[in-house]
C-alpha cells in the first residue's frame, strides 16, 4: 500500500470508554494525550480530521434510562458528558501545538462554539481539528448516529470507528476465543447479521451517503494513521 493517506477528510468516532485507560470511571489524562498524539500524526499527514466523542466513561443515557430515569433527561445528561470529553481532548490536542475547535449541538457559548455546518467546514479548511460534542442535540439518538450524520454533513471520505478491539467480529473476542474477525463487510451485512458495530440508524445513514466505515482498535498506538493508509488490522464496511 502507498505510504500516503487514502482519504482527504475523515471523521473519527471515539467512544467515551476509550478515554478511561485503566480507570473504572472518568478521564485518564495519559490515554487522552495518546489519542491526541495519534490524531496529530494523521493531521500532519495532511488529512482533515473531525472527531465525535462519546460520553460513556462519565454517563450513559441508555443505562440511566434502564434504571428508571426519564429517557430524554438521561440522554441529555449523556450529551453533557460528551462535552466534558470533547474539552479534555481539545486541551490535549492544543498541548501538542495544534489548533482545534469544539462545536456543540447544545449551545453553551461559555465553553465552546455552537454547531453550525458552514463554520465547521471553514475550520477544517483552515487546518483545524474539529471536535463535535453533544451528539445530535436530540434524545433517542446515539453518538454513533451523530458520527454518521456529521460525516455526511462534512462530506467525509470515511468514518473511522475507534473501539477496544481491532475490527468487527462475529462475537465478542474478549469473551470467546473462537471469535472470527471480518476483513470486509457491506452495510447490509452488518444490518442483516445484527453485528454490534454501530447502531442501525448510523449504519443506514452511512449506507445512504456511501460512507465507508473502518473499525479499528484505538487502544493501539499509531493505529489511526496506519488505517488511513489502509495498513494494519481493521475491518472495512463498504
Amino acid at each position: 500500500m502507498s505510504n500516503k493517506p487514502q482519504y482527504r477528510r475523515v471523521l473519527l468516532k471515539c467512544s467515551g470508554e476509550a478515554l478511561l485507560g485503566s480507570q473504572q470511571y472518568g478521564i485518564d489524562v495519559e490515554t487522552v494525550s495518546r489519542i491526541a498524539k495519534d490524531i496529530g500524526v494523521a493531521h500532519d499527514m495532511g488529512v482533515e480530521v473531525c472527531v465525535v466523542v462519546g460520553g460513556g466513561n462519565i454517563f450513559r443515557g441508555m443505562s440511566g434510562s434502564a434504571k428508571g430515569m426519564d429517557r430524554s433527561s438521561a440522554d441529555y445528561m449523556g450529551m453533557l458528558a460528551t462535552v466534558m470529553n470533547a474539552l479534555a481532548l481539545q486541551n490535549a490536542i492544543e498541548a501538542l501545538g495544534m489548533h482545534s475547535r469544539v462545536l456543540s449541538a447544545i449551545p453553551m457559548s461559555a465553553v465552546c462554539e455552537p454547531y453550525i455546518r458552514r463554520r465547521a467546514e471553514r475550520h477544517l479548511e483552515k487546518g483545524r481539528i474539529v471536535i463535535f460534542a453533544a451528539g445530535t442535540g436530540n434524545p433517542y439518538f446515539t453518538t454513533d448516529t451523530a458520527a454518521a450524520l456529521r460525516a455526511a454533513e462534512m462530506k467525509c471520505d470515511a468514518l473511522l470507528k475507534g473501539t477496544n478491539v481491532d475490527g468487527v467480529y462475529n462475537k465478542d473476542p474478549r469473551l470467546h476465543s473462537d471469535a472470527e474477525r471480518y476483513e470486509t463487510l457491506s452495510h447490509l451485512d452488518v444490518l442483516a447479521k445484527d453485528l454490534k458495530v454501530m447502531d442501525a440508524a448510523a449504519i443506514s445513514l452511512a449506507r445512504e451517503n456511501h460512507i465507508p466505515i473502518l473499525v479499528f482498535s484505538i487502544q493501539e498506538e499509531g493505529a489511526f494513521a496506519r488505517v488511513l493508509k489502509k495498513e494494519g488490522c481493521f475491518t472495512e464496511v463498504v
